[in-house]
């Protein structure tokens, strides 16, 4: 039975997680040629390998063609996508790992004080290592047969690993701009309702046009990309803990329940069901 229509399955994506493993969740696709992201963030620390093919890699400002043996990093917070080219076949996994969580390994490898996360500063790498690491990890973290504290000590041992190889010198933090990160405050703390750019132009002093301008200049996204985006992580840690999809749909502050799906599958490229538990 389980080599019946194989074709069907190898398009859709494949979630891991493990409620004594909270800090971290494993995503895999064998075929990505209808894989679509638009930009987009996470708040927590994401890896990933391409496995086969080639992909674009955007991150922040810059696009790239990436191919097999790549591993990218997203810190929390970066705008990315990757996308197939044309229809080319083309594979990957990615694990998305609490901050927290590393930060304390960063501590324990006496980086940092191990209370706050300090970014990677490489965006991706080729270092056979890393790679062959990467997608070890992720074949034991998906593997029934493995003990809970098996996967564990594997994720703390790929991140040491990581964290020697990746972690570089780390990219500057974020020139300040108190006008617009007061403005993305203000959406952090409504998003379940309707926000007007009015009130984020109250909030922060400007303009509507010059907040648009300086909000992706300084964010990657617009104001309604960042609240959307926003939305889709809430939803997100719904689905997580079991929330039905029409409920989250009604208090994410979508206009619907298609409406919720459509943004959903463009931010995750998986529709809601698909990533739900």
């Amino acid at each position: 039975m389980s080599d019946q229509n194989p074709v069907q399955t190898r398009d859709k994506p494949v979630f891991w997680r493990d409620p004594q493993l909270p800090f971290i969740e494993a995503r895999s696709i064998e075929d990505g040629r209808k894989v679509c992201y638009s930009r987009h963030a996470h708040e927590v620390f994401s890896i990933g390998a391409i496995t086969a093919g080639q992909s674009t890699y955007l991150h922040e400002k810059t696009t790239r063609t990436i191919a097999t043996g790549t591993v990218v990093v997203m810190n929390p917070g970066e705008v990315h996508a990757c996308n197939p080219i044309d229809d080319q076949p083309w594979s990957y996994i990615m694990l998305y790992v609490d901050a927290h969580w590393l930060a304390a390994l960063q501590g324990d490898c006496g980086i940092g004080t191990g209370s706050c996360f300090r970014p990677y500063g490489a965006s991706q790498s080729t270092n056979p290592a890393v790679f062959e690491g990467l997608l070890a990890l992720h074949r034991t973290l998906v593997d029934p047969s493995l003990d809970v504290l098996t996967k564990h000590q594997a994720a703390l041992a790929f991140f040491a690993l990581a964290e020697a190889q990746l972690g570089g010198s780390r990219p500057p933090f974020r020139k300040s701009n108190v006008k617009v990160e007061r403005a993305a405050r203000y959406i952090d703390e409504h998003y379940l309702r309707p926000v007007r750019l009015d009130e984020l132009c109250a909030v922060a002093t400007l303009s509507e046009a010059y907040l648009i301008r300086a909000f992706e200049r300084h964010y990657h996204m617009t104001p309604h990309a960042w609240l959307v985006n926003r939305r889709i992580q809430h939803a997100q840690a719904q689905l997580r803990s079991g929330e039905a999809i029409v409920d989250i749909a009604q208090q994410s502050g979508f206009a619907d329940q298609a409406h919720f799906q459509r943004a959903f599958k463009k931010h995750l490229a998986a529709t809601p069901g698909q990533y739900k538990p």
